[in-house]
């Protein structure tokens, strides 16, 4: 009944302990009646969608120190109303799915991970801060404010709503382009004005410029004849 690799024991119920198991993956054949879960020190490098679902009397989840990346939406369907503690620190994980801890009523452990913070990790962080003190643990390594980048997430994002930023970014290229057509507009306008007074202003010169005419004596003594 235990997994290859793991060892298995009975103290409280069926505790079982697959650490430094040179694990690339979590083990399938977990038997339903476990407590208690040691799978830290591995290489794994992802949670399965419900790959926990049938082990309803699981207490303790020790996942730190693997190669896991992200968590998806359905990684702890199953267990989220069991477990008591989570231990997902000391990975590679740099987001979340919004709903990855819905339900989780656990102690989550999410240190040490190269989070990148945008708007679904605050969203997350948000929903945990009442049941989760480590939430406050989460150091932004990437960030889509360069200000959060290296600093603890929790604090920084209570002071700004990073779930508007693409809008207000949209926002502000339009009114960068609107003020750039604006502006050539108006240049187009000023430079029509010019171009036509300076054609206007030539036009004037030209006819200054041409000699009077002036009657001939000729026309003048046909003029007197005719009377």
């Amino acid at each position: 009944m235990c997994p290859k690799g793991c060892l298995c024991s009975h103290s409280g119920g069926l505790n079982v302990s697959c650490s430094n198991a040179n694990l690339k993956e979590i083990p399938r054949d977990i038997p339903p009646e476990t407590v208690l879960l040691y799978l830290d020190s591995n290489q794994i490098t992802s949670i399965p969608n419900e790959i926990f679902k049938d082990l309803h009397q699981l207490k303790v989840l020790n996942l730190s120190k693997n190669a896991i990346e992200f968590i998806d939406e359905h990684s702890f369907k199953g267990v989220a109303e069991t477990l008591q503690t989570l231990d997902l620190s000391d990975n590679q994980i740099v987001s979340v799915h919004e709903n990855a801890f819905n339900n989780l009523k656990a102690r989550a452990r999410i240190a040490n991970n190269p989070w990148h913070c945008d708007c679904t990790l605050q969203q997350v962080l948000r929903s945990m801060a009442s049941n989760h003190e480590t939430a406050s643990n989460v150091i932004c390594k990437t960030a889509v404010l360069d200000e959060h980048a290296g600093r603890a997430f929790l604090t920084n994002a209570n002071d700004a709503d990073l779930c508007n930023l693409p809008k207000r970014t949209t926002d502000y290229a339009m009114l960068v382009t609107m003020f750039g057509w604006f502006t050539m507009v108006i240049s187009y306008v000023v430079y029509y004005v010019r171009q036509n007074q300076e054609d206007a202003r030539r036009h004037l010169e030209y006819l200054k410029s041409l000699p009077s005419r002036q009657k001939k004596p000729d026309e003048a003594d046909d003029i007197s004849t005719v009377v």
